[in-house]
């Protein structure tokens, strides 16, 4: 009697090679999304078309049509499932401190410039497409988001001073605008600062430094 074992009927699939998805891959359509963000951050959304971006994605429009219907819809996409997350992890980071206002600050410093290390499109993205005028994707933030964040900071602040932990001369507005000075600006500027001080000032290096300001200012009086 043979002793040899039959053989499955059942065919392993090949390992996916290495590159693009293909045509019937779920990775696919997140493909498309950040090939579509690259293309936004590099170009500005209302410089890039879907054959551009079909391009750089290595698909043809027709395909990039078909998954989106329109830059219209593939901005929204980019928006909802690359910006937004982003954007509400900062805020459950920052809504997580305690009551103490160099803990909300640090929070606040460490949770922006985090972000910025796991997604270095951001700073470039912000400052084109929401902070400049025009920009494709400030309506659509400001109806999502809203003012929550800043004016939660603000009222934060505002507490801090009443209780006197915080200068009462500050503004607190301002001192949400000053913690965005503070790290996006200088995050979206890196490539200027390597080059002027052949340097890479990093995200480590900015938020200590932002913490040091904000924390001791100029006063030479809180050297160590």
């Amino acid at each position: 009697m043979s002793t040899e074992k039959p053989r499955s009927s059942k065919r392993r699939a090949p390992p996916r090679a290495p590159g693009r998805p293909t045509l019937d891959s779920p990775d696919l359509r997140p493909h498309l999304i950040d090939a579509a963000l690259a293309c936004f951050v590099r170009d500005g959304i209302a410089g890039t078309s879907l054959r551009g971006i079909a391009a750089d994605a290595g698909v043809t429009p027709a395909l990039l049509n078909y998954y989106f219907g329109s830059k219209l819809a593939l901005r929204d996409a980019v928006f909802e499932e690359r910006l937004m997350p982003a954007v509400l992890t900062l805020r459950g980071h920052v809504a997580s401190a305690g009551d103490d206002i160099q803990a909300l600050v640090g929070s606040f410093v460490r949770g922006v410039l985090g972000l910025v290390a796991s997604h270095p499109w951001f700073p470039a993205l912000w400052v084109r497409e929401v902070l400049c005028e025009g920009g494709a994707l400030r309506e659509l933030l400001l109806s999502r988001i809203g003012p929550e964040l800043p004016q939660m900071l603000a009222a934060r602040f505002a507490e801090a001073q009443r209780r006197g932990q915080l200068n009462a001369n500050l503004d607190p507005r301002l001192m949400v605008v000053s913690l965005i000075g503070l790290t996006l600006f200088p995050a979206a500027s890196a490539p200027i600062w390597r080059q002027l001080f052949q340097a890479d000032l990093g995200v480590d290096a900015m938020a200590n430094h932002a913490l040091a300001l904000l924390g001791h200012g100029l006063d030479t009086t809180h050297e160590s």
